[in-house]
């Protein structure tokens, strides 16, 4: 006979896996913060972020950008394990059989509960073979003086290698607005790499986003 447990278990209905409140847990006494897995999270502080940044800047100068986007790269490429991994097991369902308003939800919530701002998804454009991701509030977009260029290497190369990941094919991820340089959000297109290595160049000619775009698109 089947139990009304095993019924309950076998047609439970998954709520948001990222749910702030189910998903970290804590315990004050020891100084641990773990997720719903068991695996350790560690909470980053604001002035650590500005620290590593400036003692970058100090010690490779132009090549903090360089570093800071293949960082982004490491980091990007092991998120993209851990969260298909956690989607997987709790819809019991492959990446390939989940729906995409399912997947996208899970990253923007995913995002939002490990402290990295605000994440939107764009799809205006995949049908031109472009992504646009939006993100708010990120902690690591930082203001640089006299810097006229966006700022979030770290997250171009974290989008850079999770989009490369999810679709099997080579992308590059550029950013085009920068909360650091007065935007709303910090917008960035991810495609081709050969479509997309010219915004740098029209970035420093001072071309705005939507004529960037357009730019690529013709």
């Amino acid at each position: 006979m089947i139990s009304v447990a095993d019924l309950i278990k076998e047609n439970r209905i998954p709520a948001n896996f990222f749910d702030y409140n189910s998903y970290v847990k804590g315990d004050l006494e020891i100084g641990l913060l773990e997720n719903r897995r068991g695996d350790r999270l560690i909470a980053v502080p604001d002035t650590l972020i500005s620290s590593l940044y400036a003692g970058l800047a100090k010690e490779t100068g132009q090549a903090s950008r360089l570093v800071l986007f293949n960082c982004g790269k490491w980091w990007g490429k092991n998120f993209y394990t851990r969260f298909t991994e956690s989607l997987e097991e709790y819809y019991a369902q492959s990446l390939a059989e989940m729906d995409m308003i399912t997947f996208i939800q899970s990253l923007r919530e995913c995002w939002q509960t490990h402290g990295w701002g605000k994440f939107e998804f764009v799809p205006e454009y995949q049908a031109q073979g472009l992504i646009l991701i939006n993100t708010y509030n990120s902690p690591y977009v930082r203001a640089v003086n006299g810097n006229t260029m966006p700022t979030g290497y770290l997250e171009s190369g974290i989008l850079t290698s999770f989009f490369t990941r999810l679709t099997g094919r080579e992308l590059l991820a550029v950013q085009t607005t920068c909360e650091s340089l007065g935007a709303s959000c910090n917008t960035y297109i991810i495609g081709l790499p050969e479509r997309l290595q010219v915004v740098d160049s029209l970035l420093a000619e001072g071309l705005t986003h939507e004529a960037i775009l357009q730019r690529i698109l013709k």
